[in-house]
Parts: structure tokens; C-alpha cells; sequence
């Protein structure tokens, strides 16, 4: 399957919520020695020191962080037109995001340990240590829920909210908007009055 065309969809949404998302993100040229985040214009006190405790604590282990890690770049790899999601710094966004929003942490700790107990049962190994063949054969078993095994709709479910995560974390950054070719606003380039105008008016 085309990964990245297909989550250029789930993409052109996530766009439309940059402004909701940037009070979850961080910039470099904001933060202070300790890593802490300064105030920046129009973000509020209260969110800056919102961010900052939660930048302080941890929720994923080394070995989630480490299967988060391959999973995003198994959903939106490195191609000829931009980074992957690592690169764009996904994993670090969706660990930002479950202790924002602690409504993920459930789901997604629980389908962590899913994905790692079905690679034990199949191949004696966790996710991380499969090989990725191994690791794709799983995946192609729950990316897609329309095809998925009723025994698989815990993966499932797992597989779709770390998809949307990615999405939102690629595409709300530069990396991301860059792959979807988003401009912005353009300036036009200023020729003067039209003389049509000009004449029109005896100028």
C-alpha cells in the first residue's frame, strides 16, 4: 500500500487543526538551558507552565518509546520527497500527547503489549526484535479494518489511533507540511494600478 498518499488525507485534516496543535508542540529557539519552554508571544502563562510540567515527567519506557519509534516510521517512512516521521519527531509528540490527553495512555500502553505478545506467540520475539518482514506481516493484519480478523480488532483499534497520532504529529510539522506541498499565504506581486484603472479616473 501507498502509506504516505494515503495519510495525506488523514494530512489535510490535521492542518486545519495546527492552531489547536501548537500549544502541544515545542520549538528549539523557545526553550531555555534546563529544556524548559519560555513564553513566547500568544501563548498564555498558564500554557507554558502546562507544557513544562508535562515535559518534566514520563509516561512510555524505554522499550515503548523504542516500538513507537518503529511503528511511525512503518506508517510514514523517508522517501525521496521528505524525512520520515521520526525525523519529523513524531514519537516525542504522541508521548507528549497521551500525558496531555490521558484518555490514549489506556490504549496505547495496552496495545504496545498486544503487538509484542502476538510477535511472541508467532515469531518467539517482541516487536522491536523481528525482523521487518516479520513486522509488516502483523501490520498488514490490522492496518486495515475493513479486511482485519475479529480476533485482531484489538490491534486494530490500537493500530488506527497510532496512525491518526502519526498523522497528526507529521503533518503539524515543517517536515509535514512541506510533503503535502501547503503554502500558506502567498504574497502577490505588486505591478501597480492597471492603466485601464488609471485612465478611468483621468490619473
Amino acid at each position: 500500500m501507498n502509506r504516505r498518499d494515503t495519510l495525506k488525507a488523514l494530512g489535510l485534516t490535521a492542518i486545519g487543526t495546527t492552531a489547536l496543535l501548537k500549544s502541544c508542540t515545542t520549538d528549539d529557539n523557545t526553550k531555555t538551558a534546563k529544556g524548559e519552554v519560555e513564553a513566547v508571544p500568544g501563548r498564555e502563562k498558564f500554557e507554558t507552565e502546562h507544557i513544562n510540567e508535562l515535559n518534566e515527567g514520563k509516561f512510555f519506557g524505554e522499550h515503548e518509546m523504542a516500538t513507537i519509534t518503529v511503528l511511525v516510521d512503518i506508517i510514514i517512512p523517508k522517501d525521496e520527497v521528505s524525512g520520515s516521521a521520526t525525523d519529523a519527531g513524531v514519537p516525542d509528540f504522541i508521548e507528549f500527547i497521551v500525558k496531555d490527553m490521558p484518555q490514549h495512555q489506556l490504549p496505547m500502553r495496552g496495545g504496545l503489549k498486544w503487538l509484542d505478545m502476538q510477535c511472541f506467540t508467532r515469531f518467539d520475539s517482541v516487536f522491536i526484535e523481528c525482523n521487518n518482514e516479520q513486522q509488516i506481516e502483523l501490520i498488514d493484519e490490522i492496518a486495515y479494518p475493513d479486511k482485519a480478523a475479529p480476533e485482531m480488532q484489538q490491534g486494530v483499534a490500537f493500530f488506527s489511533r497510532l496512525r491518526q497520532l502519526t498523522a497528526s504529529g507529521f503533518y503539524t510539522t515543517k517536515i509535514g507540511i512541506e510533503d503535502i506541498g501547503y503554502k500558506g499565504n502567498v504574497p502577490n506581486k505588486w505591478e501597480g494600478v492597471p492603466q485601464d484603472e488609471i485612465i478611468k479616473y483621468n490619473l
